[in-house]
């Protein structure tokens, strides 16, 4: 790569709205970075599908799986705390709490390691797919976040002293999951290598509420959503 080449890191879950994330950076003209979290997410069996998603890519060798066994240690989410059970159609509370399936300061960690390996790659952009629509409740997900976030990378970075910089891409950030299904397919993002589903499963469940979102998104597209689900 030459030094004007546009670099991007992608935090890359294996789901569908990072590798959403991941063809629309490839779409705009950046060579990808990928970086993926194993956090003793509850679905960890998203990471062999963002292995899968980084070799469609052709960046495998770059790709990046970083472990922060910790969040399990802490607990306090569905997705990290086997007592708390993964909300579905039978058992979610009618609340507008924050959902247990929140990993307290998931999205904070993951975008200072992020930074990291931008500063290092030498990218000038981060892309997440943070979604303020589908994800209201979460505090991480929210434009006055990122927003700050990016103040931050300015003033802790040698790039930010520097005044070069590094952005934080939201493209999906106000996309209802039908548009984020729609632009996908569009430009040929690997949906059948993805998984959204909580419970970790080689099949998905289809009623946790991330496997409901991703089942309305591909509906309301008019689309079939490709990866199996349980009967």
């Amino acid at each position: 790569m030459s030094e004007n080449t546009k670099r991007a890191v992608i935090i890359l879950s294996g789901g569908l709205d990072s590798t959403t994330c991941m063809g629309l950076a490839k779409e705009a003209g950046y060579e990808l970075f990928p970086i993926s979290f194993d956090y003793g997410q509850r679905h960890k069996i998203e990471i062999e599908n963002a292995k899968q998603v980084a070799e469609h890519y052709g960046v495998g060798a770059r790709h990046k799986i970083i472990k922060l066994d910790f969040l399990r240690d802490f607990g306090g989410s569905a997705l990290t705390d086997d007592s708390i059970a993964v909300p579905n159609v039978t058992n979610a509370p009618e609340t507008e709490e924050i959902p247990v399936t929140y990993v307290p300061g998931r999205n904070l960690l993951f975008l200072s390691i992020a930074t990291s390996y931008a500063e290092v790659t030498g990218s000038s952009a981060i892309y997440i797919g943070v979604n303020a629509l589908d994800y209201s409740g979460y505090p991480d997900c929210r434009p006055e976040f990122i927003h700050k976030v990016e103040e931050v990378i300015a003033l802790a970075t040698k790039v930010g002293v520097e005044g070069k910089g590094i952005t934080i891409e939201t493209p999906l950030i106000n996309w209802t999951k039908a548009k984020i299904v729609e632009e996908g397919l569009k430009i040929g993002v690997p949906y059948e290598l993805t998984t959204s589903c909580y419970n970790g499963k080689a099949e998905a469940c289809g009623e946790c509420d991330s496997c409901r979102l991703r089942l309305k998104g591909f509906e309301e597209a008019g689309s079939k959503d490709p990866i199996a689900y349980l009967p």
